[in-house]
């Protein structure tokens, strides 16, 4: 892996001076290996690529975010589903208080009603989530080793979601050449820098690893859930999720078919139909505008093979496979 000489390996690893001033934050940054390829240049910081204006958003959070007792925090690597995993645990969630013909999520975006802890949206910045009442149903794309530590101790619940590695790949491949303008990726290179371990919060096997890991250790507060598992059992992933959650369905809303109900609200092809996820965006700084279609692309599994070849799917699967070895995760 070639990175741009502005900073090093080491400088990586840690964080910044502490009280640290925006000036001091640029400095910091400017010492940590730059690398570009995909749509915006790329820092390493503490082992993982963050697009840089990201970097002083998750400094913040290690001090200002204040993890609550039954908080519950949605993790995904980029393109693994993020959407669907909003709309399913919100509707979960807040079954009690929405009819299915009278739902928030026929007007508003899953993005908008599940918000990013570090990730800023339309102007609102991490603040704002401490004016949401709790129980809090928030989301992040940051490994387990960047949220703040009282995330393991105050009760809060983790939902992580990730994704067969080729198809994360090609999703994260068409993502990346719409939402920044003039962007235009090839496949092959996008490959490339992904076996590499270099992508938007990557290496992917370390993220899947960390939250994988803490589910083998802490079954209870965290649930490591797969996409194709959705894909092909969904009900049975909603029934799971509720018990997890801690709002199990009823008898009565077993009878009345109520998990098959919310697996058709939150799917693909209604929630595609819907105008608002048609029209509108979301701006997330930093020249990033990230229109609402663009959150639904295909969905699908395996759609990888209709743009990969097969030395390509080989060569992945077994990069893959050697960093997860001895793990128990597999794909």
């Amino acid at each position: 892996m070639e990175c741009i000489p502005l900073g090093s390996e080491e400088s990586a690893k840690k964080g910044p001076p502490e009280n640290v001033s925006s000036e001091s934050l640029e400095d910091f940054i400017r010492t940590l290996p730059t690398r570009e390829g995909w749509s915006q240049p790329m820092v390493l910081y503490k082992n993982y690529w963050c697009r840089p204006h990201l970097i002083g958003k998750i400094m913040q959070l290690q001090d200002s975010f204040k993890p609550r007792y039954k908080d519950i925090i949605l993790a995904t690597q980029p393109k693994c589903g993020t959407t669907w995993l909003k709309a399913l645990a919100f509707t979960i969630t807040n079954r009690s208080r929405y009819s299915f013909t009278d739902h928030p999520l026929l007007t508003s975006n899953p993005q908008y009603l599940v918000p990013f802890i570090e990730i800023p949206d339309n102007g609102r910045d991490h603040t704002y989530l401490e004016t949401l009442p709790s129980p809090r149903l928030l989301s992040t794309h940051m490994p387990l080793s960047m949220l703040p530590p009282e995330t393991s101790s105050h009760g809060c619940r983790l939902v992580y979601l990730c994704r067969e590695p080729k198809d994360a790949l090609v999703s994260r491949w068409h993502f990346e050449n719409r939402i920044v303008e003039g962007s235009n990726i090839e496949l092959v290179k996008a490959f490339d820098m992904f076996c590499e371990g270099f992508s938007p919060s990557g290496p992917f096997w370390n993220h899947c690893l960390e939250y994988w890991k803490e589910s083998l250790a802490r079954p209870n507060e965290v649930l490591f859930l797969k996409y194709e598992e959705i894909k092909s059992h969904p009900e049975q992933v909603v029934r799971q999720l509720a018990k997890f959650l801690g709002v199990p369905l009823t008898e009565e809303e077993e009878s009345s078919s109520v998990a098959e109900k919310m697996v058709k609200l939150c799917s693909f092809e209604n929630l595609t139909s819907l105008k608002v996820n048609q029209t509108g965006g979301v701006d997330h700084g930093n020249k990033i505008y990230v229109e609402n279609s663009v959150f639904f692309r295909k969905g699908k599994v395996g759609d990888w093979a209709n743009h990969m070849s097969e030395e390509m799917a080989e060569k992945l699967d077994h990069v893959v496979e050697q960093m997860l070895k001895g793990s128990g995760l597999a794909f």
